[in-house]
């Protein structure tokens, strides 16, 4: 059972987990940032369901557990986008807090109920925000101390501790992961990336935080999607692993080169896309960066990503560029193109 399925990492899960053969329950709320379209290809196979279900709602989850009996549950389902916790922090802590406790214990009763197989697994998929903002030195290993800055990534950090206390207080089997950005095809429309092609294509401007100074490490979603599945399958019980994309650029870099791969694919009639590229309000409390050490998974599970930033950016602006009517049906979401969280 993948929760929040219909979403930007979700569905890459659901899609290389069917492609490889696995049968898959997608539970998701389709709240804003969910889009069916994201699990079309895969919608038809007899190895895929659907439920419309919040993991909010304990009796919806003690259903969809008793329809399907789901031998693992890959927690995905979360409000992820901190400018939009920083305007309304209270959908972060129900979903993600909240949310998190309700699964964790719907998961608990049918792992108890069906006599505690040991080969049942319930992974939580969190974020590298957790561990608070790095100076320009250092990295995110699993044993940072938690330091969360915005709402979402406190809010994670909450729903990571629950997680743990569920293993320890009642030895429900679990595993975490910890990822850095990710990025890629499907990736919903108010994210740096896809912001800042689908505003370059309009001609608007390309919106950088402060001074663009702030580093992130840059994961592409279907890496992401395959070391989650290796964590599923291989990850020691109780243990956590931070997936990197081992791909540092700062956000000017990040969109100066997106620039320069639009000027190659969709040249303009007269300048170039970085012409664009406006300074704005910094977010409140933007953290100055962001870096994984990966040599855990790499160590334990044989697991490195495969795509450098450079590919990856490439196949993402071809991505959009080839996928129009997927982006504008999102055009009209609530808070999409214009700026949120400025405090």
């Amino acid at each position: 059972m993948v929760t929040g399925g219909a979403g930007f990492i979700g569905s890459a899960v659901v899609r290389l987990a069917i492609a490889r053969g696995h049968e898959v329950v997608n539970l998701d709320a389709l709240t804003y940032a969910a889009c069916l379209d994201n699990v079309a290809s895969v919608a038809g196979s007899p190895r895929y369901a659907f439920e419309h279900a919040d993991i909010r709602d304990r009796a919806a989850l003690d259903r969809v557990f008793a329809t399907h009996a789901p031998d693992a549950v890959m927690h995905l389902a979360a409000e992820s986008h901190v400018d939009r916790s920083i305007d309304g922090p209270g959908a972060f802590i129900a979903t993600n807090v909240t949310g998190t406790y309700t699964l964790l214990e719907a998961a608990r009763a049918w792992w108890m109920g069906q006599g505690r197989p040991a080969g049942f697994r319930f992974h939580h998929v969190s974020t590298d925000e957790v561990f608070g903002s790095l100076g320009p030195t250092g990295k995110f290993t699993e044993d940072t101390p938690y330091d969360p800055r915005s709402p979402y990534s406190a809010s994670k950090a909450a729903s990571d501790h629950l997680v743990r206390a569920w293993h320890e207080t009642y030895g429900l089997p679990v595993v975490l992961t910890n990822c850095s950005n990710n990025y890629g095809p499907f990736h919903f429309p108010e994210k740096l990336i896809p912001v800042v092609i689908l505003n370059a294509l309009a001609g608007k401007p390309l919106p950088i935080y402060g001074t663009g100074a702030n580093v992130r490490d840059w994961l592409y979603v279907e890496d992401h999607a395959d070391a989650l599945l290796l964590v599923l399958e291989k990850g020691r019980v109780g243990r956590s692993y931070n997936i990197g994309g081992e791909n540092e650029r700062s956000n000017l870099e990040l969109v100066r080169t997106l620039c320069g791969i639009l000027d190659a694919k969709r040249p303009k009639a007269a300048g170039r896309y970085a012409d664009q590229i406006t300074f704005v309000a910094d977010r409140p409390g933007h953290d100055a960066r962001y870096a994984i050490d990966p040599a855990r998974i790499r160590a334990e599970l044989g697991w490195r990503p495969s795509v450098t930033v450079e590919e990856g950016l490439e196949r993402t602006v071809q991505w959009y560029l080839d996928n129009e009517p997927w982006w504008r049906a999102l055009q009209t979401r609530e808070g999409v193109g214009r700026r949120l969280g400025a405090g």
